[in-house]
């Protein structure tokens, strides 16, 4: 018998969190990097979709929290602990952080997939969350789903398929 999972979606700038059966996903990761914290042991995960480094770049004081690796990762660590996972048990996987225009002048400002994964990498190491497994860097958009019960990443590309984390 085939059982079909609910999906919970995570849109951009956004964040949620889900527990097995359910799987959680985000598609459209170009620059972006999409971040799951997990919890194996009690089978919940959550996923944030970060668009920007810091929330420094924010233009306003009013802003979705998962823009931004800073607010977002704090904001999902809080959401899973406000369910009752401790955050010492959370591991990390994450995808996505390309870069996806070819940009001449090499300004450093306009390579915004590198700097998103180095912002949440930052993000995890001050928490002390170890990253189990990544798909990030290099020219392609992805769009990834986690099985929750198997704490695996399903990293899908337009010309690649599916990788597994």
């Amino acid at each position: 018998m085939n059982q079909t999972l609910d999906v919970v979606k995570v849109g951009i700038a956004d964040l949620n969190i889900a527990r097995h059966p359910h799987t959680i996903m985000t598609a459209g990761l170009g620059s972006c990097v999409g971040l799951i914290l997990y919890d194996d042991l009690k089978e919940v995960a959550g996923l944030v979709h970060v668009m920007l480094p810091d929330s420094s770049m924010a233009r306003g004081k009013s802003y979705k929290q998962g823009k931004f690796a800073d607010t977002g990762i704090k904001s999902l660590i809080d959401l899973l602990e406000a369910e009752g996972i401790r955050s010492s048990r959370l591991k990390a996987k994450m995808a996505g952080g390309a870069q996806m225009f070819n940009l001449s002048n090499g300004s450093d400002m306009m390579k915004i997939g590198q700097r998103n994964i180095e912002a949440v990498k930052e993000q995890l190491k001050k928490y002390r969350i170890p990253i189990v497994a990544e798909d990030v860097g290099g020219h392609k958009g992805r769009t990834i789903e986690f099985l929750i019960d198997q704490s695996l990443l399903n990293v899908r590309t337009v010309k690649e398929g599916v990788t597994q984390i």
